[in-house]
């Protein structure tokens, strides 16, 4: 399921604001149209019951949208409101980083990884945010830590959307024995938080991290 990021929905609530206007200017106009509609029908073929009680549900069906538009809007303040606040909390803390998921810019992204021993035919395979696998490869992986690159080709041979996509890794040693391997995290401090853009980031160093790499929080800075 996609998730809702709150500084781009705070972004958003004055668009939100501008069709609230709209909707009870509309609202106004429905009201004075139904009152000179009833002021001027003719006494001898009134309005028809059932036709005025459509219109008399439609006037109640603009009124609740109004009402929505406004406790949509407050719940919007609160969320964004709530998602600083929580960032704010990890300044002075030591995060640990699942370095899984990585965002693909200029068909490019890069992961670092950790072996126990190397393979020759080890399965690298790529997923997007949605869980779906979009590229995977069988080559040689050395032992220790070392990084791999994805080109943004899938199997297709087509170039992924631009977008977070996550890396995992399987392999054997010549034996059939499953071998030890993982996507690297590292520690850092955080020393504050970015809000230029429509997602919140952590700064740690000269890096901007996502709150959703985050794995484990631990007080104090790193030594």
């Amino acid at each position: 399921m996609p998730s809702i990021n709150p500084l781009s929905a705070l972004s958003n609530i004055g668009a939100a604001t501008d069709s609230q206007s709209t909707i009870a200017t509309s609202f106004d106009t429905f009201l004075t149209l139904l009152t000179t509609q009833l002021q001027n029908q003719n006494p001898l073929e009134p309005l028809d019951a059932n036709e005025f009680t459509q219109q008399l549900v439609q006037f109640s069906e603009v009124e609740q949208t109004i009402k929505s538009n406004e406790n949509l809007e407050s719940l919007l303040k609160l969320q964004a409101a709530t998602a600083v606040t929580n960032s704010v909390s990890y300044i002075g803390k030591t995060v640990e980083l699942s370095e899984a998921t990585q965002e693909l810019t200029n068909n490019s992204a890069s992961w670092p990884i950790e072996a126990a021993n190397s393979s020759d035919k080890a399965t690298f395979t790529v997923s997007d945010a949605d869980g779906n696998v979009v590229f995977s490869e069988q080559k040689a992986i050395s032992s220790g830590s070392s990084e791999y690159t994805w080109d943004g080709r899938t199997n297709t041979g087509s170039i992924a959307p631009k977008g977070n996509y996550s890396l995992s890794i399987s392999a054997k040693n010549s034996e059939g024995v499953t071998i030890d391997t993982n996507v690297a995290t590292r520690e850092g401090t955080v020393t504050g938080i970015d809000m230029s853009s429509d997602t919140l980031y952590l700064l740690i160093g000269d890096d901007k991290v996502k709150i959703e790499n985050v794995s484990s929080i631990k007080q104090g800075t790193v030594n």
